[in-house]
């Protein structure tokens, strides 16, 4: 899949689910033993509770990454598997195989503040999706700043920013970037 493909491709609605994502590098001449220890790792996570799907992604050459990608149903299915006996029977089992891991990440996505729940739909570019957070954080910085951060101003900075950060996070997961993204739905997908 291109980039230019994965721009347009749908995402799943907020249901939880967890994307893991790891990159590692294979020294030259250990591509096939690599490939056999990934694709049984990938088949053991396959049999874990909650475990949605796997996908491995071959070298593009010379000192690209291969990549390894894992879907969860959710984070404690996601957490299961990494702290498994399993896992550390498969890691315990490389030594020889010429590969280290140079990236990981766990994804969760912004994306899905602009899905509709129970169906998938198109990515809009990332730039609407900046557009629309700048919508959505705005009026909260406003209020926060009239009304919130006045009643804080008597505390320590850090407990005070930690509030205030918690109060702005939770307006925009739950009110601000469901209206918004209700708002703009058609010129999000357009």
């Amino acid at each position: 899949m291109t980039a230019a493909s994965l721009e347009h491709a749908t995402v799943p609605a907020d249901t939880g689910e967890v994307t893991l994502l790891i990159a590692r590098r294979v020294e030259p001449g250990h591509e096939a033993l690599f490939e056999l220890w990934a694709k049984g790792i990938l088949e053991t996570a396959a049999a874990f509770p909650g475990h949605l799907g796997y996908g491995l992604f071959r070298s593009s050459g010379g000192d690209a990454p291969w990549f390894l990608v894992h879907r969860f149903q959710n984070r404690e299915a996601c957490r299961t598997w990494q702290e498994s006996p399993e896992r550390a029977a498969w890691f315990a089992d490389c030594e020889g195989h010429h590969h280290t891991e140079i990236a990981r990440r766990q994804l969760t996505g912004m994306e899905t503040w602009f899905a509709k729940p129970g169906s998938t739909r198109p990515a809009p570019p990332r730039w609407k999706m900046a557009v629309s957070a700048t919508l959505a954080i705005y009026p909260i910085s406003v209020l926060g700043s009239l009304f919130l951060v006045p009643r804080l101003a008597p505390l320590p900075l850090l407990l005070s920013s930690a509030i205030a950060a918690c109060v702005f996070n939770t307006l925009m997961t739950y009110l601000a970037m469901p209206a918004v993204s209700r708002l703009l739905r058609g010129w999000l997908t357009s």
